[in-house]
């Protein structure tokens, strides 16, 4: 009985943690649908954080590869002063970049619901 409320405060504390890092990314970032995204990106930072290898085999025209296993490092190279639009393969990995930019002070944060695999705009391969 004892492992069964351990393990039902477990499967508890996971599920609050993920309601609340949703809420947290909700408050941060701007999901946007397809029609939405293109009106705005092109005045716009785009910016693919998906990983080199994946931004190479497709992504979509005009954007700017700033992997989020390099944003540390790198996260300067994005202007606060502008929006940003992000995108990642799905959608889930550019609401936690959004998150991290918006705790350095980035205040225009968009995201592209459904990520790159939604995509059916222009896209360029290497």
């Amino acid at each position: 009985m004892e492992l069964l409320y351990i393990t039902l405060g477990v499967v508890i504390a996971i599920l609050i943690f993920a309601v609340v890092s949703f809420l947290r990314i909700r408050k941060a970032v701007t999901d946007l649908n397809q029609e939405e995204f293109i009106q705005g990106y092109r005045k716009a930072q785009l910016i693919d954080v998906r990983e080199p290898k994946d931004f190479a085999a497709g992504h979509i025209l005009g954007a700017r590869n700033i992997p989020q296993s390099q944003l540390r490092q790198r996260y300067k190279e994005i202007r606060a002063d502008k929006p940003v639009y992000l995108y990642d393969q799905n959608g889930a990995r550019s609401g936690r970049v959004a998150l991290f930019l918006k705790k350095k002070g980035y205040e225009q944060l968009f995201q592209l619901q459904g990520g790159f695999k939604k995509w059916t705009g222009k896209i360029k391969s290497k």
